[in-house]
């Protein structure tokens, strides 16, 4: 009987030190997958770039006049399409008076050939005046007009504003709202 009782005990701590294996690589493997990086949810497949980096600064002057400046977290570019797209992006419009116009989404693309940008996903844009938020802003770089086709908020200290679609010239720093705009104002507007 003494020796029934260490096969058993044998075989108990194998089975032990099996399990305590198999369960430390599985905690391995899962820690492996969650550490690599997560692909990005913009629609154009990776195996269509041409060069992919991360880490993206792009600037755009006119003239010598410095009109945007995009960061990015990764950027692909599509050359048959003469597009980069990015991940995670910044861009920052320079204004006349020093002022300047903030932008960042989840995604976005730039047309290379025209300079002209689309982001969407989390779209907030900010001033020192209001904070802009959309799905998605279309920039035409020509005609410095970044403009969407689907609603928008923009809040600022004294208003709240809402509309099916707007465009901000950034040359004039003029902004047209259209369809379906309601607004709340408070007593301390400044127009």
């Amino acid at each position: 009987m003494p020796l029934n009782r260490a096969k058993k005990l044998k075989l108990l701590l194998v089975s032990v030190i099996l399990i305590t294996i198999g369960a430390t690589g599985v905690v391995f493997i899962n820690y492996r997958q969650a550490m690599k990086p997560r692909n990005s949810s913009i629609s154009t497949p990776r195996g269509d770039a041409s060069i992919s980096i991360g880490k993206v600064h792009q600037t755009a002057t006119r003239n010598g006049i410095k009109e945007w400046s995009l960061d990015a977290r990764s950027a692909h570019y599509i050359e048959e399409d003469r597009e980069a797209v990015f991940d995670d992006l910044s861009v920052l419009f320079f204004l006349e008076n020093n002022k300047r116009v903030y932008l960042k989404a989840d995604r976005g693309i730039l047309k290379t050939d025209s300079n002209d940008i689309e982001v969407a996903g989390n779209v907030e844009m900010k001033s020192d005046i209001y904070r802009l938020n959309a799905e998605s802003l279309h920039y035409e770089h020509d005609q410095r007009i970044i403009f969407s086709k689907v609603p928008v908020k923009i809040t600022g200290n004294s208003f709240d504003l809402v509309a099916d679609s707007m465009s901000l010239n950034l040359s004039t720093n003029r902004t047209l709202l259209e369809g379906n705009v309601e607004g709340i104002f408070s007593e301390n507007i400044r127009l």
